[in-house]
């Protein structure tokens, strides 16, 4: 990774996690299983993407990285939320997360269900609050909450989610595998990317620009992940690999290969980074960011 770039993925990641721990309720907190759970999958260890696109795209465009914290807190609580039901057995049926037992494991699938449902609920009383507010515009903060809203609603994240348990075991084609990973990983990646800009007051240009980057960010992301967990080394991602292959899920190394399915990747990862050389020298970061994302080995 270039220096630089994990310098800035490090320093975010403790400005984020810190700001986690002060939004989000200590254990001592009654119910006291509840909030464990929260900080439990909160803190076991994710890289941070969603908020740091967040924070990125609010540079870019001006905007101080310590004003969009609270929805840099309110993006991950969202993404945890969806990786802590994605494991449910009803669901993906996953025993480890990050090299650590899920959470339906830890404390049981109701208690899972529940601190899910109460990351997404915290992410929109944060977005909502006066202390967010006193820094932004209201009509800039209602168009980030719908946008987040509509990002991982029954037209985004759920409806991929419910796309991807349908195409279970069945044939699926490109256009089927592709609107999979557009509403269940790349929606909130894009949103994340479009809401920090939105925030710091980007235009109708620069938003555009950010949307169209961000699906094919997502697109890259998704894609890696699926060919990680066909060649990954299970020990550095924390998790089995090949249960895609096992479950017949729908992915791109399923319907072309991992080779084409690579070539793919990189040519969208080639797309995603011409489409913010408009932006200038104040996008290297996301330049480097997309570059990681297609790098990653975990």
């Amino acid at each position: 990774m270039d220096p630089a770039l994990a310098d800035y993925i490090l320093e975010n990641r403790r400005l984020v996690d810190d700001a986690l721990d002060y939004y989000v309720p200590n254990v001592e907190t009654e119910p006291r299983v509840l909030h464990e759970a929260m900080r439990y999958s909160l803190f076991a260890g994710g890289k941070r993407i969603r908020p740091i696109l967040a924070i990125a795209s609010a540079e870019i465009v001006g905007e101080d990285k310590t004003s969009v914290m609270p929805l840099a807190v309110a993006l991950e609580c969202v993404h945890t939320y969806s990786l802590i039901h994605d494991d449910l057995p009803s669901m993906d049926d996953d025993d480890l997360r990050r090299g650590k037992p899920t959470s339906h494991k830890m404390f049981g699938e109701a208690v899972a269900i529940l601190a899910g449902d109460a990351l997404v609920t915290l992410a929109f009383e944060i977005l909502s609050s006066v202390e967010l507010a006193r820094v932004f515009p209201c009509h800039r903060i209602l168009s980030v909450i719908r946008d987040i809203a509509d990002a991982c609603g029954s037209r985004g994240l759920i409806a991929g989610q419910v796309m991807d348990m349908t195409f279970e075991g069945k044939i699926a084609d490109e256009s089927v595998v592709e609107r999979i990973i557009l509403n269940k990983t790349a929606a909130l990646i894009k949103t994340a990317l479009t809401s920090g800009a939105r925030l710091a007051g980007a235009n109708c240009e620069q938003l555009d620009v950010f949307s169209k980057f961000g699906q094919k960010l997502g697109m890259v992301f998704q894609i890696k992940d699926d060919l990680l967990d066909l060649e990954g080394d299970p020990e550095k991602l924390g998790k089995a690999v090949k249960k895609d292959g096992t479950r017949g899920k729908a992915t791109y190394p399923a319907l072309y290969g991992a080779d084409h399915s690579s070539k793919l990747m990189r040519k969208l990862l080639g797309e995603a980074k011409k489409l913010i050389e408009p932006l200038g020298q104040r996008a290297q970061t996301l330049c480097l960011l997309t570059e990681y994302v297609g790098q990653r080995i975990s």
